[in-house]
């Protein structure tokens, strides 16, 4: 089963609730890694073992230069797997009592999470 971690107030960046929250050292703990998006770069910090990552993300293009094919690769199978997770929050989005949320963080995660129940049922009919 799936869970969600607490929310937080938007005012800050993704890669630094991450940080805040030792991600990294929660995933690998668990034998669990992640793939994200090119604003994650970094975030791993290549470990104790940079040839296994706790956090998968793309290549970034060189200024002024061009990425090679074989990187552009890697960030297209990146992008397809992401495109999953991505879509499922676009359903969670296009309810009304999520994009207007002005709740206390507390109940924001009650709520999102008892949408994210809503979204499987409904996924699963």
């Amino acid at each position: 089963m799936r869970r969600t971690c607490t929310a937080r107030p938007a005012r800050g960046s993704k890669i630094t609730a991450c940080r805040h929250d030792g991600l990294v050292g929660r995933l690998r703990a668990a034998g669990l890694a992640a793939i994200a998006g090119l604003g994650f770069v970094g975030l791993d910090g290549g470990g104790d073992d940079s040839s296994d990552p706790a956090v998968v993300t793309g290549c970034k293009k060189p200024e002024g230069k061009k990425l090679p094919p074989a990187k552009k690769q890697v960030n297209q199978l990146i992008a397809a797997e992401r495109a999953v997770c991505e879509h499922a929050f676009a359903h969670l989005k296009n309810r009304r009592a999520v994009t207007r949320l002005r709740l206390d963080v507390k109940w924001a995660t009650r709520l999102v999470r008892a949408l994210m129940v809503l979204n499987r049922h409904e996924i699963a009919r």
